[in-house]
């Protein structure tokens, strides 16, 4: 009889789990800036044992999702005005080349799709849905920039998405914000009419102007 591997398995397959889940709620600011976060807690939470937590909880701090004290605290960032700075120049660096990338491929179906999603942000923007509006927000920009066939670009941009989540929800508190992005307006104008220097505005400016309010 052949030796079973279901248990490593098992415990693989629920570290993936808790990695997938625990990375989508920082991304989309469902974890406040600075919470803590305990391997039991994560536990408990997904009903896993602690090895699968440990694993995920590694990995996302590799990532720069979560951040590991030297006394082991783990949560997630706070970002001081210096990183928040960095990482707003990493957006309008990536993704300006990104969406210019996705422009020869930008057919009407896809600005269909742009246009769709972006009535949901507007949809959680009326419900005061401020990890809504992050997730949906994220989704407008991801679809677009998924036709630039460029997967190591995406990739950095996602880590930059993902140590910004708990920090975008607090700008959000601050917005306030009563209508969708006007930027996303010009995004869809500049892809309608092929546009591409107009494109890389629309999206360097979408992508910055909130995090700069953060500084002050």
């Amino acid at each position: 009889m052949l030796p079973t591997t279901r248990p490593i398995d098992s415990t693989a397959a629920a570290h993936e789990r808790v990695y997938r889940a625990l990375r989508t709620q920082v991304m989309h600011g469902e974890i406040a800036p600075g919470a803590a976060l305990t391997l039991r807690g994560i536990g408990k939470q997904f009903d896993v044992s602690m090895t699968p937590a440990r694993e995920a909880v590694r990995r996302l701090v590799a990532e720069g999702a979560l951040f590991l004290s030297s006394s082991g605290r783990v949560s997630t960032p706070e970002l001081s005005n210096e990183r928040i700075e960095e990482l707003a120049t990493l957006r309008a660096l990536l993704e300006p080349e990104l969406a210019s990338r996705a422009l020869p491929r930008a057919h009407f179906a896809l600005i269909e799709r742009l246009e769709a999603i972006n009535q949901g942000v507007s949809q959680m923007v009326a419900r005061h849905d401020a990890s809504g509006y992050i997730r949906m927000n994220l989704e407008f920009h991801r679809t677009l920039y998924l036709r630039a066939q460029a997967p190591a670009m995406l990739a950095m941009t996602e880590t930059v998405w993902l140590q910004l989540g708990p920090t975008m929800r607090a700008l959000y508190g601050r917005l306030n914000r009563k209508d969708p992005p006007y930027h996303h307006k010009l995004i869809l104008a500049a892809l309608k009419a092929g546009d591409e220097p107009g494109l890389r505005l629309a999206v360097r400016t979408d992508v910055t102007q909130g995090l700069r309010l953060l500084r002050s």
